[in-house]
């Protein structure tokens, strides 16, 4: 399966910070005034404060206590001040000595306590962000793994209704993930918490927050490259007996999310993102793909009435309206070739289970279309030696599972469909010899069922194409 981790780069550049803050933190009050031990008061190479550090998370050990005391049950509000300094620590844990020392001071604990003892969704986010950023750095990162009670309130966390919370969840579980010293921890944490996939799929079928959305798919789709035993896991996932028990007795529950299906959890999503983000469509549809690697997922999709009409239809829409357009310039068709790559693939392992659905279909012409087009590309970047695509992996990915699929869908496509082809202007004498390439010699047998097809309906384009290409 592909890989779904980053690089360390790449991780650091996920540091969150504070959406107050869109600059380098200022230096905390007691750093600033340019006392004589500002030496021994500074974390590291930094100008930050110990004492400003201590004085800031003590402070917030004392607010929380006091609420949680005086009144256990209502919201606790965050005075501006107390929200300033603690975005002011979040942002300094995106620096590595700050980090260390926020270890060293048992930062980890302190802020596992707030977290447990928080009525306030704000403050929650800002500790979960804060942790987040101390594990953005092997070291630190393994420290904070190693708490088990830090990494069991953190997977509760993802049934959180506070989204700020939990895309910062997400994001300090993505930035665990891809640490390899602590990936198999959470790996292993993840498949004994059975929370976790419920929540998820709650998330994903029932959020509206792009970025939210988005994270959620980085983190899925992670697991599931990493994870094929828990990939199939998921998907084959039925409701515990007790809890049919109480559905059977009516009664409402809030565990009632783990009844839903992933599939359709993940097409809701990637409803909600098409409008405005086709980045998290691509992931969307790359974690489809990758159910449809497993005979677990080909039979979800395969289900007379189960989700795989539904994602036909979505994927069809998505790879004829948002993209390969006809009158799209060559660059471009290469700026989308990953995400035409994840959707042919899925649609094509979509197709081969349709005889299996209550409602039948045809392939649409606009999406023979695009397969052509994306054919005669591959064609035109062959010819080219000089040109760069020629060499360019993905697209060469591409250009199989489109001559694969093409040869799917020309095996035993029928005479009318072909002359609508050719009357759309969708099959020219140019798409149709890009088509013959594509297909020769891997797909003998769908090239010759189309040259005989093209006989009867344009036996001058049938006469082209068997000249120059023989089957």
């Amino acid at each position: 399966m592909d890989s779904g981790i980053d690089s360390r780069e790449d991780v650091e550049k996920e540091s969150s910070s504070s959406p107050v803050m869109d600059r380098n933190p200022s230096p905390p009050p007691d750093a600033a005034n340019g006392a004589e031990d500002e030496d021994v008061d500074a974390i590291g190479d930094t100008i930050y404060s110990k004492h400003w550090l201590f004085s800031t998370l003590t402070r917030l050990i004392q607010m929380v206590t006091e609420h949680s005391e005086e009144n256990s049950e209502g919201q606790m509000e965050l005075s501006d001040n107390d929200e300033e300094d603690m975005c002011r620590v979040w942002d300094m844990a995106m620096d590595k000595d700050v980090a260390g020392f926020l270890q060293e001071f048992k930062a980890t604990d302190i802020l596992l306590g707030v977290i447990s003892k928080s009525r306030c969704p704000r403050l929650t986010e800002i500790c979960v962000g804060i942790l987040g950023n101390i594990a953005c750095f092997p070291d630190t990162c393994v420290t904070l793994s190693q708490n088990e009670d830090l990494s069991a309130v953190l997977l509760l966390l993802l049934g959180d209704a506070d989204p700020p919370t939990l895309l910062e969840t997400s994001r300090l579980l993505l930035t665990c993930l891809s640490q390899k010293d602590v990936c198999s921890l959470w790996l292993e944490r993840i498949r004994q918490q059975t929370s976790v996939c419920p929540n998820l799929c709650f998330i994903m079928s029932s959020s509206t927050n792009i970025e939210l959305l988005e994270k959620v798919g980085e983190l899925v789709d992670n697991l599931f490259d990493l994870e094929e035993e828990l990939m199939k896991s998921w998907i084959t996932a039925q409701p515990r007996e007790e809890e049919e028990e109480e559905e059977e007795e009516g009664e409402e529950e809030e565990e009632g999310k783990s009844h839903l299906d992933l599939v359709p959890c993940l097409l809701e999503a990637a409803k909600q993102l098409r409008p405005e983000s086709p980045y998290g469509v691509d992931i969307y549809l790359h974690i489809l793909q990758l159910l449809t690697t497993i005979d677990e997922g080909i039979q979800v999709f395969a289900a007379p009435d189960g989700p795989g009409k539904s994602m036909w239809d979505f994927v069809c829409d998505v790879v004829c309206e948002d993209l390969c357009q006809p009158d799209d310039l060559p660059v471009v068709l290469h700026e989308q070739k990953r995400i035409l790559l994840q959707a042919f693939a899925l649609l094509q392992a979509l197709y081969r289970c349709r005889d299996q659905w209550s409602s039948k279909i045809d392939p649409s012409l606009p999406l023979i279309g695009s397969i052509l087009r994306v054919c005669q590309y591959h064609s035109e970047c062959k010819d080219d030696t000089n040109k760069d695509d020629a060499k360019d992996d993905q697209l060469l990915t591409l250009a199989e599972i489109s001559a694969e699929f093409l040869s799917d869908l020309f095996s035993d496509i029928a005479k009318d469909t072909v002359a609508d082809l050719i009357k759309k202007g969708l099959l020219t004498e140019k798409t149709c010899r890009a088509a013959a390439a594509s297909l020769l010699p891997k797909f003998k047998t769908s090239l010759q069922h189309l040259q005989a097809v093209l006989s009867e309906t344009d036996p001058q384009m049938a006469d082209v194409v068997r000249t120059q290409f023989p089957a």
